[in-house]
């Protein structure tokens, strides 16, 4: 199977000489694998008919970018076949599918809260250190209370400092 895997994506067949698609050399590894469409979607969670569309190279019914390339690394994953030389195939058919990174000069100087900044609901993630704060200082504020009334006994007044707040 690796043999038929390595005459696909060789150089030769990457330099024109036998040009395959992306689409066509994944169709053809799934072929001689005896897997249909339905069974890959299955193991890879990528419906059969997107699938079909990449198999086709009908890039327009696929996302670009970085989904696509996710696509194509999965599914060649899954066919046991080389990923780095499929994704050339697949910049070259596309244009580049690498993620772009943001330059920080371009954000000026006001920090942009990314994704990893946000807590599962969405919103930013020093809101929890607020209400753990506001918390920490309502149990302070009761904890005083508490011991200026007297209600705390003496032997949990360990420090002199704490003892000092009876009246």
């Amino acid at each position: 199977m690796s043999d038929l895997s390595d005459d696909l994506l060789s150089p030769a067949a990457a330099s024109g000489s036998e040009s395959l698609s992306v689409g066509e050399t994944l169709k053809r590894l799934r072929e001689t694998r005896g897997l249909t469409l339905p069974e890959v979607s299955a193991r890879i969670k990528y419906s059969a008919v997107q699938l079909g569309y990449l198999e086709s190279c009908d890039w327009s019914r696929l996302p670009e970018g970085v989904p696509l390339r996710g696509l194509v690394r999965n599914y060649t994953r899954f066919l046991g076949a080389d990923t780095d030389a499929l994704l050339r195939l697949l910049d070259q058919a596309v244009g580049s599918t690498r993620p772009t990174p943001v330059a920080s000069s371009s954000l000026g100087t006001r920090r942009v809260v990314q994704q990893s900044d946000k807590n599962a609901r969405g919103e930013p993630a020093h809101r929890t250190w607020a209400w753990l704060l506001l918390l920490l200082v309502l149990f302070a504020v009761a904890g005083v209370y508490a011991i200026n009334r007297g209600w705390v006994p003496d032997e949990w007044l360990i420090f002199d400092w704490l003892k000092a707040l009876r009246p």
